[in-house]
């Protein structure tokens, strides 16, 4: 089940096995409605994922456009 913990990758795995299931097309009606429910707030803690790696992307480039490397050695 999707959380802030889970790992985008997990989430996108568990994803893609419900939507094979439900593309077998041989789950029970209420089962499909779970599992469909399930798959939208995989969908979605994988959307705010993406948007909050987009957002630590912006913060590394600055003004000018150029990156800025924050390796500190």
């Amino acid at each position: 089940m999707a959380d802030e913990n889970t790992s985008f990758e997990d989430n996108l795995k568990e994803l893609e096995e419900i939507v094979s299931k439900l593309e077998k097309g041989d789950v029970p009606l209420d089962d499909a409605i779970n599992e469909f429910e399930k798959a939208m707030r995989l969908v979605k803690s994988c959307d705010d994922k993406l948007k909050d790696a987009q957002d630590t992307i912006a913060k590394i480039v600055n003004e000018n456009g150029e990156i800025v490397d924050f390796n500190v050695e």
